[in-house]
């Protein structure tokens, strides 16, 4: 009597492997085992990278596009209700006695939130390199972003209503001539004879934290609104644990929304950096370590 048979692989993954095989019947009772060997072709191509779909999500994305056209049409909104009532501020820690007769403002960052860095990132995920600040620094200064759409129609439309705008960046000093260019070309509106590009190191204490730049436009300026991608650029509580920044996101919850406008960025930011407690001197595998255990799984 001849039965079938089948073939059950036990794979080994590699180059070329031996892999065992074990003939069996169809009462799945062992009748022989051999040893055959098997190659595996591995295709060479571009390394795993974590910023590839946040980056390709940003490019091409009729989602995220929709996404920022909807948060700046939220953003118009809330201008005109600021501009109506004389006592709203985004900045009531900063803003002295007397700020409800100063001129109104508002304060946006300005990549991710105002300028599409997405050209960078994506020259990144294909050459396989990290973020190196000299290589940063030369794309900011060349001044060949895109706008973050529905950006450059809001910020029109703010300096129409005679708000002065101002952009207060972590970008470098060195950057500030091709970020202006960068801006200008775009449609931005600029400050006239005001400084209203505000770069990290452009002053001794202009450093990451920006309420020392937030607090400039304070002394002139009655704040109406802030925009942008990163919790830093509301509050300079942002490098805390997961936890402790879910606590100071909860501290503000009347302002989101209304007086503090955030854009998306699934790219970079202090988020990302929080479950490796904001250690860059970490290596890629033992950052992307604890980064995996603070997912939270289902069930």
């Amino acid at each position: 009597m001849t039965s079938r048979l089948s073939l059950l692989l036990l794979g080994l993954v590699g180059p070329a492997c031996l892999s065992a095989c074990i003939i069996v019947d169809e009462a799945d009772a062992p009748v022989r085992e051999v040893v055959v060997e098997r190659e595996v072709i591995v295709e060479t191509g571009p390394a795993q990278d974590d910023r590839m779909n946040a980056t390709l999500w940003a490019q091409q994305a009729v989602e995220y596009k929709a996404t920022t056209d909807g948060i700046y049409a939220l953003a118009a909104l809330r201008l005109e209700e600021a501009l109506a009532d004389p006592d709203w501020t985004a900045a009531p820690d900063l803003q002295g006695e007397g700020y409800q007769d100063l001129p109104p403002a508002i304060i946006l960052d300005a990549d991710e939130t105002v300028l599409d860095n997405t050209p960078y990132a994506a020259a990144d995920v294909l050459e396989g390199t990290g973020f190196d600040e000299a290589r940063w620094n030369a794309w900011a200064g060349a001044g060949v972003a895109k706008a973050v759409p529905g950006a450059v129609d809001f910020t029109r439309a703010a300096a129409a209503r005679g708000v002065k705008v101002f952009y207060v960046t972590n970008r470098d000093a060195v950057t500030e001539d091709g970020t202006a260019r960068n801006l200008a070309a775009l449609g931005f509106p600029m400050g006239g004879n005001v400084d209203t590009l505000l770069t990290k190191r452009e002053q001794p204490d202009w450093g990451s934290a920006k309420s020392t730049r937030w607090a400039v436009v304070a002394e002139d300026y009655r704040i109406l609104l802030m925009l942008g991608d990163n919790l830093g650029d509301f509050t300079d509580d942002y490098k805390g644990s997961p936890a402790e920044r879910q606590a100071v996101y909860e501290a503000n919850a009347g302002k989101w929304g209304r007086e503090w406008i955030a854009l998306p960025n699934p790219g970079y930011g202090s988020w990302e950096s929080a479950p490796f407690g904001h250690d860059y001197s970490l290596t890629e595998d033992e950052k992307r370590a604890l980064k995996r255990d603070a997912l939270q799984p289902w069930p």
